[in-house]
């Protein structure tokens, strides 16, 4: 049993009256408010992500350069020594 289009009209007309029209429109103005915080929170934490790999990859590639050195001084003092 769905409801007939008298009844949809019903309920709308009361809350119009309940709410009003001003009350109606701010209300969807503070969800569409909190969608678009919701979505720069999300792209602010995509954005964070991305710069903790990057700098994971630098540390990476420095402590690689710093290895390379070490040995190679290491095989340096051993001809040396």
């Amino acid at each position: 049993m769905s409801p007939s289009i008298w009844q949809i009209l019903v309920v709308g007309l009361l809350v119009v009256l309940l709410f009003g029209r001003g009350k109606i429109s701010e209300m969807m103005g503070d969800v569409a408010k909190g969608i678009k915080a919701f979505k720069k929170g999300m792209s602010e934490d995509e954005i964070a992500a991305k710069a903790e790999e990057e700098k994971a990859e630098q540390k990476a590639i420095e402590h690689q350069a710093t290895a390379k050195m070490e040995a190679k001084d290491a095989s340096v003092q051993k001809k040396a020594g």
